[in-house]
């Protein structure tokens, strides 16, 4: 009864066109569940008075043959969608839902460590996003999208943070990576895609999908290419593509796939109530500031020294709309992202906290593991710090310290599991620094 009742709450899909229920209007049923529109049944009938159809004998055609023919384009359940509601029993989204700003960052305080200024700005922001959703168009005024940019060093908390937020609010989150992604008729993944990503995070449900967060990563990587002469169909072109998708557009979706094609069935999803929040780490964009910035300089005695800025530890937070131009980001996409905001790079006391405060931070998941062994792991302050300084040299962020950690645990990990009696470890930084080993206590000793 359950399987009946699920099947009932997808779409049908015309077998040969593959266009749901909801955009073709009613469809013609045919033996053995099989759905065909008028438009495909005409056009079938045509075919047929037009000299035949390939695998039809048309002096003994039936039913049966048409049945057996649609039935080998079946739909898999992973590409059907859930039934949109009427409109009398769809139900308002509940702004309660969604905590007030100060409310969000004490939650992302727990598990993101620093970057208190991007945690307000993206607080605001979503909060701001979902009032727009629950009022809709309540009366003249219209609140305007608040899409993001954030632009921050590798490895300073881009992703983590967004992910950190879908979590908290319980929403449908889809990352794409703009790398992959090219203009529609080449190689590559097209820009609806990453809509497909959403309509699959959100169990095919294209109302909770059109309520969702999408994060494109690595936007910096589709800036418009300098002095060439060939066509760009990864950079300026997929910035072009993506500006329906910001601005809030229908946009015919394929589900269960990255790519339109005939196999593949489409459902429309309508963008204008989805939050897009994109990221990069803009590596030469400090180069083009600094440049803006040694502009001033003069001769005389009031004059800028030219290396002034050239060891601001946060020169990027100096970006400005024009800077992003020159990057090679185009007007009319930075217009869609009004809402601006940097990360900084860690530090390495920022990195010493990343260790150990979060909620769900590395420490504390290798302590667990080893819990299970019943084996105490301990880390004193001289170990933090070498593993930070380690990290600070990496130059990857808080990347870097997971595959520090991974390496000299490697050998604990391995030996504990041999020794019944080891009751505790403790690392310290002259094991992280290759000169002692850990210190190993058996159990009764503490």
């Amino acid at each position: 009864m359950e399987d009946n009742k699920d099947k009932d709450e997808l779409e049908k899909y015309c077998y040969l066109c593959r266009r749901p229920e909801s955009l073709v209007g009613k469809l013609i049923q045919l033996p053995q569940q099989i759905y065909v529109c008028p438009d495909c049944m005409q056009k079938t009938f045509d075919t047929f008075q037009n000299g035949g159809m390939a695998g039809f004998d048309l002096n003994h055609f039936d039913m049966e043959q048409m049945t057996n023919y649609a039935k080998k384009r079946d739909i898999p359940e992973t590409q059907k969608v859930k039934k949109k509601k009427e409109k009398k029993e769809e139900e308002p989204f509940d702004i309660k839902k969604i905590p007030a700003p100060h409310k969000l960052k004490e939650m992302l305080d727990q598990y993101v460590i620093g970057q208190d200024y991007a945690k307000k700005v993206i607080s605001v922001a979503v909060y701001n996003h979902y009032k727009r959703v629950a009022t809709n168009t309540m009366d003249e005024i219209e609140i305007d999208k608040s899409n993001m940019l954030m632009i921050g060093p590798t490895g300073s908390g881009k992703t983590y943070l967004v992910k950190t937020l879908a979590k908290l609010l319980d929403l449908p989150l889809a990352i794409a990576d703009a790398t992959s992604l090219t203009e529609a008729g080449y190689i590559g993944d097209d820009v609806e895609s990453v809509l497909s990503k959403l309509l699959a995070a959100a169990g095919n449900d294209v109302e909770k999908a059109e309520r969702g967060i999408v994060f494109i990563d690595e936007i910096d990587k589709i800036s418009k290419k300098k002095e060439t002469h060939s066509r760009d169909v990864s950079g300026e072109s997929v910035q072009q593509g993506l500006l329906k998708l910001l601005e809030g557009a229908n946009v015919e979706v394929p589900v269960g796939a990255s790519s339109k094609n005939a196999m593949v069935p489409l459902t429309t999803i309508n963008t204008r109530n989805i939050l897009f929040i994109c990221g990069g780490a803009f590596p030469d964009l400090e180069d083009i500031i600094k440049q803006r910035l040694n502009k001033k300089s003069s001769m005389g005695f009031q004059a800028d020294l030219k290396d002034k800025y050239d060891k601001e530890e946060n020169l990027v937070s100096k970006v400005t709309l024009e800077d992003l131009r020159e990057f090679g980001m185009i007007p009319e996409f930075i217009g869609r992202l009004p809402v601006i905001f940097t990360l900084e790079k860690l530090s390495q006391d920022m990195l010493v906290k990343i260790l150990k405060e979060p909620k769900n931070a590395i420490l504390k998941q290798y302590q667990k593991l080893l819990e299970l062994d019943e084996v105490q792991l301990v880390f004193d302050d001289s170990a933090l710090e070498a593993i930070a300084k380690k990290a600070v040299e990496k130059k990857t962020g808080a990347r870097a310290l997971r595959a520090i950690i991974e390496e000299f645990m490697l050998d604990i990990m391995y030996q504990i599991p041999k020794d019944d009696n080891i009751g505790r470890v403790t690392i310290t930084g002259d094991y992280i620094n290759n000169n002692k080993a850990p210190i190993i206590e058996l159990r009764g000793q503490f």
